[in-house]
């Protein structure tokens, strides 16, 4: 008889959370702030703006005639059922591995929700320096880019069991 393993799909748990919490923030600052006007949160650093993106990262593809929606929100399928399946394959106490996965999915899911319900992803932080404007971002871009950084991170740095 086979005992199986409890695997890592719990952590889908922090994925759904990452999402709930990335439709929230965006549905408060689509009620609340005016697109494209700033709202200086940290002086010479911070600022809430509504801001727009039909691309990816960085608005890569962002002045295309739209078929780049339906690319990027494949690519967020695919990636996440990669992901999913391996979390599955992972056990449920490998945090190094769950984490960052998990942040990832929910990442993707969030903006692939603003994707299919509006053709672009709502962003709103605004990070700056002097006249130096970082793209805007949103929650969900945020673990997105935590969670690629903690596999990298801990792929490098983490201790090999021997």
């Amino acid at each position: 008889m086979t005992t199986v393993k409890p695997n890592a799909l719990s952590w889908l748990g922090l994925s759904l959370a990452v999402i709930v919490l990335d439709q929230i923030v965006k549905a408060v600052v689509l009620a609340t702030l005016q697109p494209y006007q700033p709202h200086e949160v940290i002086p010479g650093l911070l600022n809430w703006t509504l801001a727009f993106n039909t691309g990816a990262a960085f608005s890569f593809l962002h002045d295309e005639s739209g078929w780049q929606r339906w690319l990027f929100s494949l690519l967020a399928i695919v990636v996440s059922g990669v992901l999913v399946r391996w979390l599955a394959t992972i056990p449920r106490g490998d945090w190094r591995n769950a984490l960052p996965l998990s942040l990832v999915i929910g990442g993707a899911l969030g903006n692939l929700i603003d994707r299919l319900r509006f053709g672009q992803v709502t962003d709103f932080i605004d990070a700056y320096w002097g006249d130096a404007h970082f793209p805007a971002f949103n929650v969900a871009d945020s673990a997105i880019t935590i969670g690629a950084v903690l596999l990298i991170w801990f792929g490098i740095f983490a201790s090999k069991k021997p």
